[in-house]
């Protein structure tokens, strides 16, 4: 008979605890998610005054001019390809990475974007001209696409089921605290002249050193292990994560789910299959729609937007610090309640928040600032304000679960082509923004926050309507919950895999039912 994967629901059998060794291997991994995060905050140092003026002086004498239209004068796309380069290589190289984990594990691709980032940090540091800055960029791109596609996936199959969503957070954590960092080092490195820059885009080695000798130092995950082949050592890991010997049923849904992922030898045509369609629309939509949310716009070009309405370069690096002091604070809000709310109560909150939030900000700028009028002092703190909302509402919701769910919903045999997607897509719109944002908000002035919250209302309906709650569903039964959902059960194939052959799929399949929305 073939394999058919995961066809017995074990959950209550599964055995373990959190364990030490687990934590320092999500804490040390999440590293990754670090140096992400600072790289979008180091953005900042586009409003620096001698790196604009080495690398880009029409903007550097366009923001120097008292005539130049508020909203207008940082549009350039030579600076927004800067920011926007990272993105584009990550992309590409993301589904390059795909078959590098599948293939040689976890580890191999969080050690190959270590060594991209280190690279990429040397070269900005050292750049003479735009040509080296960009290409810096894009060695960083790089990095990303391999660490953003391997180290959430590894934090997934190291954490215990009932701390899953938690521990997959580490890499949103990390991401925030790379920005907060970012923003600090940025407030600081401004007062450095000339070369306060180069400090600031060369410190990204540092967390580029932790993240290579964290995969070098890592075990591989029992997951990973036993898809090549390693099963004896896969139980050893496993038996060491879990702080037990009894881990039977987890270990027998690894090698279930392992069977039928080495028959599948063409991962990105069978994760197109429609069994996988739920899936595959959530690796789509959720990274799109985190992007779509408008925050990669705030926190690349938080000191440019703030300066925009009228902060000084000291006051808008300040509000950008404290900004990202807000997502770092409020991801540690989602840490604690994922695994007790679960995940659609913290998108759909959030998301109404956020949609709030924007037509705030919106309101503001439309009455009391122009292409020719700062803000006051007093609407200017009300901005900041509802800027901290926003993002304090998107660090509980979207931004850590725009990861966390992609990362735990796929099959073994689709796992690491599946996360590809999910990086890719979310580079892709990240690219997108990126290079278009400075010339949205010359055109579309303040109505750029209308625009992102339509954007919210629709992914909050989204999520209220196709995304069933995963909280406490194992990893590697994940499979079995779409077959109860009220409308992804009407997409997938009519049977599905059972213990004693193939059952219908519907209201007769095994089921989470308090986990299911109906």
């Amino acid at each position: 008979m073939a394999p058919r994967g995961v066809t017995k629901e074990r959950a209550a059998e599964y055995k373990g605890h959190m364990t030490f060794a687990v934590a320092m291997a999500c804490i040390v991994a999440a590293i990754g998610g670090s140096i992400f995060g600072y790289d979008i905050g180091i953005s900042g140092v586009n409003t620096m005054d001698p790196f604009l003026e080495k690398f880009f002086p029409v903007v550097f004498r366009r923001k120097n001019s008292p005539t130049r239209n508020n909203y207008c004068k940082y549009d350039n796309q030579a600076l927004s390809a800067f920011t926007s380069s990272l993105y584009l290589a990550g992309q590409v190289s993301t589904l390059a990475a795909a078959p590098v984990t599948r293939n040689y594990g976890r580890r191999a691709s969080i050690i190959c974007g270590g060594i991209s980032f280190l690279i990429g940090a040397a070269l900005n540091a050292a750049a003479g001209n735009l040509a080296i800055l960009i290409i810096g960029r894009i060695m960083l791109g790089v990095g990303i696409g391999f660490g953003n596609q391997a180290v959430p996936l590894y934090l997934s199959e190291m954490a215990p089921a009932h701390l899953r969503g938690g521990l997959n957070m580490m890499f949103q954590l990390a991401t925030t605290l790379g920005i907060f960092t970012a923003n600090m080092i940025n407030f600081g490195t401004q007062k450095i002249k000339p070369c306060g820059w180069r400090l600031s885009l060369g410190l990204a080695a540092a967390p580029a050193l932790l993240m290579t000798i964290g995969g070098i130092l890592l075990p591989e995950t029992p997951n990973s292990l036993i898809e090549r082949g390693h099963v004896e050592e896969g139980r050893r890991v496993l038996e060491l994560i879990r702080g037990t010997a009894e881990v039977d049923a987890e270990f027998t849904d690894m090698t279930e789910a392992s069977e039928l992922a080495k028959t599948i030898k063409h991962p990105f045509r069978s994760i197109l299959e429609r069994r996988n369609r739920p899936q595959l629309v959530m690796a789509v939509c959720m990274p799109a729609f985190q992007i779509l949310t408008g925050i990669n716009s705030i926190l690349f070009y938080a000191p440019v937007l703030f300066q925009s309405m009228g902060f000084g370069v000291s006051a808008s690096l300040y509000s950008s610090m404290l900004t990202g002091a807000v997502l770092l604070f409020s991801t540690l809000i989602s840490i604690a309640t994922v695994d007790r709310l679960g995940r659609r109560k913290l998108l759909i909150s959030g998301g109404i928040q956020m949609i709030v939030c924007q037509v705030i900000v919106a309101g503001i700028l439309a009455a009391k600032f122009g292409a020719d009028k700062q803000l006051s002092r007093s609407c200017s703190i009300a901005v900041v304000m509802v800027i901290c909302l926003f993002m304090l509402a998107f660090g509980w919701s979207w931004g850590p679960l725009g990861w966390t769910v992609p990362s735990e919903i796929f099959a073994l045999e689709t796992r690491s082509a599946g996360q590809s997607i999910t990086v890719a897509v979310n580079l892709f719109f990240t690219f997108v923004i990126a290079q278009a944002f400075l010339s949205l908000l010359c055109a579309f002035k303040f109505a750029i926050f209308i625009f992102f919250a339509c954007w919210i209302a629709v992914m909050t309906a989204f999520v209220h309507v196709f995304l069933p709650e995963t909280k406490g569903v194992p990893i590697e039964e994940m499979v079995l919950l779409w077959s109860k959902h009220r409308f992804w059960k009407n997409v997938m194939p009519d049977i599905m895999p059972l213990e004693d052959g193939w059952g219908p799929c519907g209201d007769s399949a095994p089921a989470y039912e308090s986990n299911i929305h109906k």
